[in-house]
């Protein structure tokens, strides 16, 4: 390589010397012929000595790069050498693995082979000692046999069955007698509760209906109430919020309304009318304001003796007075403040004889019917009216959950609740309590019927006890023991939806399966 770079620069340095020399040697010529050969001989010279030191210069460079280009290949040389070694030993460290490796899995294998002989021999000996085992059971179970004159198999089934039978009776034994104990006791429990509440209590009843009549000492007076133009009724009306009738009634007007507080100020305000004589629209803004003072007075009076005959105390007084605005509010002829306290002390003798605060049972009782007091104004069940009336009051969570529970809106959750739902029942079942219109009874009666009778499997149904009561004859090829509860469950959740009626209904299903055959 160093030879051939050489050559070529000396050829260039040639070439360029004789490209100068031809064209000094022309240019003398044309100046100066005589001194030409002798500057071109001059500059020849000068050529050959650069274009030796070219190629000198040429020849060290191609020393230099073959010195580097060496120098790197022996670098990579000894880095590939050195990986290689580095490659060897981890070649050779899991080889030394493996053989490690290899003699302890030969010294396990000998120790596992080892214990399998071991075992083999054990097995050995707890056979033989198994067989002479068996073979003393059967010399034992032999003379067992011999003795009792039974073999084995007929004497443990005969002791198996004699132990189940025997098991079997004192377990049904035991079981008839704690429920009947158990059955005994709560209904005996129960009655007595009941009959000493009802005997410790014995309320009256105020039968109120939507309508009060108002007695005039003649009819001359139903002029003057009506007055020029229908003036003073128009006047009473828009007073008092209620209507006023003045019909063919011999000496009487009716008032008419669903607000029964209203109705009582506009009975108190006509009366002072009829009896002062002075009927005219000033006078008779003044006496109905004055006589809506009286009532509110009076309804305030009767909250605060309502509280104070119960023994229950720190109400709020806006509860107070809802308390005593039950005093003109009724249900199937019920009068509400009468029933809240019948409630009251029902549940506070039953609370007594159960071991459960009284006071509170009490306070639960009078405050169950709260929201009735306000039940034309919001929407809404009366009782999650008088739940929400109770809490907005400070009455405790379980107050509240007892007036919310009492109707089923929602579940009872402690033995207050389900004893408020009782006194409640209790209440509104007694005879006399509660009383309905004729045409209302036989509708409800005959929708209890239809309600029963619209599941299938059904044969008949019957409402009994004044409604408060339906028994539903099933089929027993149809209905099932299991599905008979369900089914009662079924009804009773329909005729909560679809129904309204007071206290609360029992569905009875009744399923039954005879069989009759002759002895001839």
């Amino acid at each position: 390589m160093d030879t051939v770079t050489g050559s070529i620069m000396v050829l260039i340095a040639v070439a360029g010397g004789a490209l100068v020399g031809a064209y000094v040697r022309r240019r003398l010529d044309e100046s100066q012929m005589g001194s030409a050969q002798q500057l071109a001989s001059q500059i020849i010279e000068d050529g050959k000595k650069e274009a030796e030191t070219i190629r000198k210069e040429a020849e060290l460079q191609a020393k230099d790069t073959v010195l580097k280009a060496k120098s790197e290949w022996e670098k990579e040389a000894k880095e590939l050498r050195r990986e290689l070694q580095g490659q060897e030993r981890r070649l050779i460290q899991r080889e030394e693995n493996l053989d490690r490796k290899d003699r302890v899995l030969e010294t396990r294998e000998k120790e596992a082979q080892q214990r399998e002989r071991e075992l083999a021999t054990q097995e050995g000996a707890i056979q033989q000692r198994e067989k002479k085992v068996e073979q003393l059971v059967e010399e034992q179970m032999a003379r067992l046999e011999q003795v009792s004159g039974m073999t084995g198999e007929e004497a443990r089934q005969h002791l198996m069955e004699t132990m189940e039978s025997q098991a079997r009776h004192d377990a049904a034994k035991r079981i008839k007698q704690i429920e009947d104990e158990a059955r005994e006791s709560a209904d005996k429990k129960a009655k007595e509760i009941l009959s000493l509440a009802i005997q410790r209590y014995a309320g009256d009843y105020v039968a109120e209906k939507t309508v009060s009549v108002v007695p005039l000492p003649s009819d001359e007076m139903k002029g003057r109430i009506i007055g020029r133009e229908g003036r003073n009724i128009r006047a009473i009306e828009a007073a008092a919020g209620i209507d006023l009738i003045i019909d063919d009634t011999p000496e009487a007007v009716i008032i008419s309304g669903f607000n029964p507080v209203r109705r009582e100020v506009a009975r108190l305000a006509l009366e002072k009318l009829v009896t002062d004589g002075r009927i005219h629209p000033a006078r008779i803004e003044e006496i109905v304001q004055k006589a809506e003072e009286d009532v509110n007075q009076s309804i305030r009076e009767s909250g605060e003796q309502a509280t104070f005959d119960v023994g229950v105390h720190g109400i709020h007084p806006e509860v107070v007075k809802l308390i005593g605005r039950l005093k003109y509010r009724t249900s199937y002829g019920q009068n509400i403040l009468k029933h809240s306290l019948e409630v009251a002390f029902l549940c506070g003798v039953m609370a007594a004889e159960l071991g459960i605060n009284v006071k509170q049972a009490k306070r639960a009782g009078l405050l169950h019917d709260l929201g009735k007091a306000v039940d034309h104004e919001v929407e809404g069940s009366h009782a999650m009216i008088g739940a929400d009336l109770a809490r907005k009051y400070g009455e405790s969570p379980e107050i509240v959950h007892a007036i919310a529970a009492h109707h089923e809106e929602e579940k009872p959750s402690s033995v207050l609740a389900v004893l408020v739902q009782a006194a409640d029942a209790l209440s509104g079942a007694r005879p006399g309590a509660r009383r309905e219109m004729l045409e209302t009874y036989v509708k409800r009666l005959e929708e209890l019927e239809r309600i029963g009778t619209s599941f299938n499997g059904v044969d008949s149904c019957y409402a009994i006890q004044a409604g408060r009561e339906v028994r539903v004859m099933v089929s027993s090829d149809q209905v099932s023991d299991a599905h008979s509860h369900v089914l009662a469950k079924d009804i009773a959740a329909k005729i909560e939806t679809e129904m309204t009626y007071p206290g609360q209904i029992k569905v009875n299903v009744i399923r039954e399966t005879r069989a009759v055959d002759y002895a001839k």
